[in-house]
């Protein structure tokens, strides 16, 4: 196992240090980019708007996102299954006639 080490990343302008396996760096720097994208679509052009609020909506943003992706690959999993198994029927029927 990995020892953690600090990293700085810096999101909406603020700086944040996080402990990372050092093969999870670059990973979490690509995080971080993205998040801090994210936060600055959401916050638009009102830089008044609370820090918190702007990463709670970015937050919810990526979470939807995550799960769009996750009920995807879930139906392209079933489908894959399904077309696996009637190969699999195909096969079997080859293999009685044959």
């Amino acid at each position: 196992m990995s020892a953690s080490e600090p990293v700085n990343v810096r999101v909406l302008d603020r700086e944040y240090t996080v402990g990372v396996e050092a093969d999870g760096r670059d990973a979490l720097m690509s995080a971080a980019r993205l998040l801090d994208t994210r936060m600055r679509e959401v916050r638009g052009a009102n830089r008044m708007a609370a820090v918190d609020r702007v990463a709670v909506l970015a937050a919810l943003n990526l979470a939807h996102e995550l799960e769009q992706l996750r009920n995807e690959q879930g139906r392209r999993e079933r489908e894959l299954a399904r077309a696996l198994g009637e190969l699999q029927r195909r096969l079997d029927a080859a293999a009685d006639v044959g």
